[in-house]
């Protein structure tokens, strides 16, 4: 009996098309023994209401779009309930932090075939609230940067558009006065800027050094900046969060690992969450779901490659920008 895949594409995302590689693509699923069902995407969260329509009723869910596309897709994986099926990717987006997380190919012949020929690996979840999301959940400086960006901007100039807007934060650096629990460990104070992340790659840039980065472990890794004092601690944060050249012993930063993150807040803090706009919240609760999303990978991929170093670069994944919702 033939298989069922059901092929999510959003029409809007990238500048090189997905459309132009879409024949020899269905024909991969076609060849492998699946019947393809193509779904293009009306809006920015259709993928979500899709697969909880009809996932159940397919073999194999893909996928192919940027980070948003992925993150709907997954929103609507988690209420599956207990008929998930693997699910597969076709990164096509501005940034794509996840696809280099576990080492995707921007190709999209050669990531279509990784799909049919890999077999399905179990990687965490996180929850935010009532929301769901794959690599980062994050607040404060740069965060607005990746939702706010004029889309135009971001055809054009590319990855240069985030760098451009994300400067623009620096003239207005906000400080939140949070406590924020870790698995029972707390801390407090003033903080401009923080994450809760499962990912070696964050807006386009490349975490150097994240070798503790384990993408099936149930644990997030966590960071949280606090207020700096002077313009010399401002060039020093940016610095070092860019590079993940962060001392534990510093005392601007906090950095922890946790499968369960409460953070309380005076006012409301707006979240990002895999690059799209997460709500405003003076309360949330993030927990790690451990190894339940299935995702088909590499046949030769392992997750303890997740964590080594990597040396490609932005271009390697930036070559591709949205045209409209992620």
């Amino acid at each position: 009996m033939e298989k069922r895949l059901l092929f999510i594409i959003n029409p809007n995302a990238g500048r090189t098309a997905i459309k132009d590689s879409l024949f020899e693509i269905i024909m991969i699923f076609s060849k492998a023994g699946y019947e393809v069902d193509v779904y293009p995407t009306k809006d920015a969260g259709d993928a979500e209401r899709k697969v909880i329509a009809d996932g159940s009723k397919y073999d194999l869910i893909v996928c192919a779009g940027g980070d948003g596309t992925l993150e709907n897709t997954v929103s609507g994986y988690m209420q599956m309930g207990d008929n998930k099926v693997p699910l597969g990717y076709i990164p096509c987006g501005s940034t794509n932090d996840f696809a280099r997380t576990v080492k995707i190919p921007t190709n999209k012949i050669q990531a279509a075939q990784d799909i049919v020929n890999g077999s399905p690996k179990c990687l965490d979840v996180g929850q935010f609230a009532d929301k769901y999301f794959i690599y980062i959940a994050s607040f404060g400086v740069f965060t607005e940067v990746s939702y706010s960006t004029d889309q135009s901007l971001k055809k054009v100039m590319g990855h240069a558009a985030y760098v451009v807007e994300g400067i623009k934060d620096l003239a207005n650096i906000k400080a939140y006065n949070i406590e924020a629990d870790f698995d029972g460990k707390t801390v407090s104070g003033e903080f401009i800027f923080g994450m809760v992340t499962n990912s070696l790659s964050v807006g386009g840039f490349r975490l150097r050094g994240s070798k503790h980065v384990v993408l099936d472990d149930g644990k997030f890794d966590c960071l949280l900046v606090r207020k700096p004092e002077n313009a010399t601690d401002v060039q020093r944060i940016l610095m070092q969060v860019l590079t993940n050249n962060i001392e534990d012993r510093d005392e601007i930063f906090f950095i922890t690992k946790a499968s369960r993150v409460v953070i309380k807040s005076d006012e409301e803090i707006k979240w990002t969450l895999d690059g799209e706009f997460g709500g405003a919240h003076t309360e949330v609760e993030i927990i790690n779901h451990q190894k339940i999303l299935k995702l088909c990978l590499d046949g030769e991929y392992t997750l303890d490659e997740a964590d080594e170093s990597d040396e490609s670069t932005f271009a390697e994944y930036g070559d591709d920008f949205e045209d409209g919702w992620d």
